[in-house]
């Protein structure tokens, strides 16, 4: 599968909200979370950024915004975020990817997201705001 052509066919979903992402020690109700990982060495979780009050965090880096790939990418698709993340590397626009089971999630900067629709769309994708 060519990752150039799953794009051209794609919409991104862009989220309304803002997100933040937090360490912290506490573990968070699943259906109050964008994404959690717990690698063994902490625990990052993606909120909303109305939610930050409510949580006692070690470090926040907040203004991110979520694009979804709203498209099923199969397993043996190869190279599909090292495109997006060339085409938005070239932007100047940075990065914070998440892969769910069947797609990609990539955040962006609230101040890069213009500049990266610009560099989706240039891909072929189609986008969704939410």
């Amino acid at each position: 599968m060519d990752p150039e052509a799953v794009l051209e066919e794609c919409v991104v979903e862009v989220a309304a909200a803002s997100y933040a992402v937090v360490t912290t020690d506490e573990d968070h109700d699943v259906a109050e979370t964008f994404a959690t990982v717990d690698d063994g060495r902490e625990l990052t979780h993606v909120v909303a950024e109305t939610r930050l009050a409510d949580l006692e965090t070690e470090a926040v880096e907040d203004g991110w915004r979520v694009l979804t790939f709203d498209v099923v990418l199969p397993f043996e698709l190869v190279g599909f975020l090292a495109v997006v993340a060339t085409a938005l590397a070239e932007r100047d626009v940075s990065i914070f990817a998440l892969s769910a089971y069947s797609t990609d999630h990539v955040l962006v900067q609230g101040e890069d997201l213009d500049r990266a629709l610009a560099a989706l769309t240039d891909l072929g994708c189609e986008i969704r705001r939410l």
